[in-house]
């Protein structure tokens, strides 16, 4: 038996895993942005290794639990605009998950940021609207109508009754935490009958993310595991759910942000930028499938 970290979905030994990137941290870079969400590329990582039995792909020597709050805690916070894009995304990916919903009243968001997806799902007809976010500056930066729906701090299954919410949304954040099957477990028991878990995660297994490989912009510090169509499913069939589905979807961003994320060098990113500035064409939206996965699950009426 190893002393590392198992497989957080299927438990198997890290021993039955083998080396997907070795870790290449940089003590000096980091910074307040290093766990913001939508930051520019660091390209660094923790030593990451995939399970055989599986396919994901996870950190083996992890920070603890205390170590990622207080890091999470304290993160900055400057993607307004990229928030609204992909929540206007998400609910036009989700939107036949929604349409199956017996009833749409309470939605609880895990990762919540400003809130600015519980804005939207209030369009859907929600009601009762709960986030839970750890970033304080975050909820900062959310308009005050939306602050007091977003509660500060760590997800924790015991600060809700059971059987309470219609959906439960956790988008980008399944490979932010320790054990994301803890995670999915606290949900389906959170569910009211026929409601549904959905999260949208990074395909490692995606062609862009493949041809980048350890530059691509999901090889990330902030990252304790990466997803694959098939490590995702794994994840939702032996936690409980059932109509399981796994789709990609297109992201639609302003080309300012995209090209934030081109791995080219500084010189050519700064000279890009500005002449796209000019010609007005930062602000230009533009989407694209870079190999995110939206999956929902059912639990069972």
């Amino acid at each position: 038996m190893s002393s590392k970290r198992s497989c957080p979905i299927c438990e198997a030994d890290s021993l039955m895993a083998e080396s997907f990137l070795r870790a290449n941290i940089d003590t000096t870079r980091l910074d307040g942005f290093s766990y913001a969400s939508r930051k520019t590329p660091e390209y660094m990582n923790l030593n990451l290794v995939r399970c055989l039995q599986c396919d994901l792909v996870y950190a083996d020597d992890p920070p603890s639990q205390d170590e990622l709050a207080r890091a999470y805690h304290v993160a900055d916070y400057d993607s307004a605009e990229e928030a609204d894009d992909a929540a206007i995304a998400y609910i036009h990916a989700m939107r036949s998950t929604l349409m199956a919903l017996p009833r749409r009243e309470s939605v609880l968001e895990i990762g919540a940021g400003t809130g600015v997806l519980l804005e939207h799902l209030r369009l859907q007809g929600f009601t009762e609207l709960v986030g839970v976010e750890p970033s304080a500056a975050a909820i900062c930066a959310a308009p005050l109508h939306r602050q007091p729906w977003i509660r500060k701090g760590v997800f924790q299954e015991q600060d809700f009754a059971p059987g309470s919410f219609d959906l439960i949304c956790c988008f980008m954040t399944m490979e932010h935490v320790l054990d994301p099957k803890v995670i999915a477990l606290a949900a389906f028991r959170l569910l009211r009958p026929g409601g549904a878990f959905v999260t949208v995660t990074h395909d490692y297994q995606g062609r862009l993310n493949r041809m980048l490989g350890k530059r691509s912009p999901i090889i990330d510090i902030e990252h304790m595991q990466l997803f694959s169509a098939t490590s995702i499913r794994t994840l939702f069939e032996t936690t409980g759910y059932r109509d399981i589905r796994v789709e990609r979807f297109v992201n639609r961003y302003a080309f300012r942000y995209w090209w934030r994320l081109v791995p080219a060098p500084g010189p050519v990113k700064r000279t890009v930028a500005r002449a796209a500035e000019v010609v007005h064409l930062d602000g230009v939206k533009l989407g694209f499938n870079v190999g995110n996965s939206m999956t929902s699950g059912v639990k069972s009426a």
